[in-house]
């Protein structure tokens, strides 16, 4: 059994009721952020760096909100958490580390706080899995 085996075994062994709750939570708020950036992509465009580098800037305003959507519904579902909390994580540590940083640490910024949050909890979703109440867990317990 390999590292990553281990860390999903015990993942899955350890995931009490609440955590998936969380991780319903989490999942809806990703959604609704993705909602917001297609509401005024001219923002989240000028976050990336607008049209003074080309293409780049369209191409990750439209992987972010497409991550964020889609992401979202996963995580909230619990289908393919792991690979959708791995999308997500690009995203999270650019927003914590390069956009949010810059506009200060005061407590006045929500935005990085809530950035700092969900990659906590990206992080931990990664470890522990979509837990109990999930897709991921329904589609293992009845293959046939």
């Amino acid at each position: 059994m390999n590292v990553l085996q281990r860390v999903e075994h015990w993942g899955d062994t350890h995931h009490p009721a609440w955590i998936d709750a969380l991780r319903i939570m989490l999942g809806i708020i990703l959604f609704l952020k993705g909602v917001s950036f297609i509401g005024d992509t001219t923002y989240l465009s000028s976050l990336v760096g607008g049209s003074k580098f080309g293409l780049t800037p369209v191409m990750i305003v439209h992987y972010v909100a497409f991550a964020h959507l889609v992401g979202g519904l996963l995580i909230a579902v619990g289908c393919l958490t792991r690979i959708a909390v791995a999308a997500q994580l690009p995203i999270l540590i650019g927003a914590v580390f390069f956009i949010n940083v810059s506009r200060g640490f005061s407590a006045l910024n929500s935005e990085l706080w809530l950035s700092v949050v969900v990659l906590f909890l990206m992080l931990m979703f990664l470890v522990v899995g979509s837990g109990k109440f999930s897709v991921d867990d329904w589609m293992s317990r009845h293959e046939h």
